[in-house]
């Protein structure tokens, strides 16, 4: 398929709430390969259609190194959240830039795949925290708004830690 431009940090694309999809189309599987293929390029593990300039409420999150464990997420919304985790987290649209960022430690999700079949997706750790930032986007926010501290050059936070 094709790899989109990420929108960045500015774009008021990315602070707006996306629309519900109420049929699968032709132009959102097209629409969810893109969102796969840019992700993947830009070594991701998580990208939103408003991230790539779309107002639609899908995601797409793979969080394994080998990329063996891809999740389409349509219409998502969380259900269940327990614990807690505090961590480094990053923004394919907040590029060369890393914040901390509290988020619960597990998290239920439930959705539509890209078939249009309800789906639940229970998630901790790094699932956790990447089904949240994806269903943040949907609701126009970004993480750089929950930071605790400052944002910090990617490379000055590895230096650091």
């Amino acid at each position: 398929m094709a790899i989109r431009n990420i929108r960045v940090m500015g774009d008021e694309i990315l602070t707006k709430k996306c629309k519900p999809v109420k049929e699968m189309t032709e132009k959102n599987r097209e629409l969810i390969q893109d969102l796969f293929d840019t992700m993947y390029e830009a070594d991701g593990v998580g990208l939103a259609a408003p991230q790539v300039g779309i107002l639609k409420r899908i995601a797409v999150i793979d969080v394994t190194e080998d990329r063996s464990e891809p999740f389409v997420l349509i219409n998502p919304e969380i259900i269940h959240t327990e614990g807690e985790q505090k961590g480094s987290e990053g923004c394919l649209s907040v590029p060369g830039k890393v914040g901390i960022v509290t988020r619960p430690n597990l998290v239920r999700v439930k959705a539509l795949d890209g078939d249009m079949k309800p789906i639940e997706i229970e998630g901790k750790e790094l699932l956790a925290r990447a089904l949240v930032h994806e269903i943040e986007h949907l609701d126009g926010q970004l993480y750089v708004d929950k930071i605790e501290g400052r944002l910090y050059d990617t490379e000055e936070f590895q230096e650091e830690q």
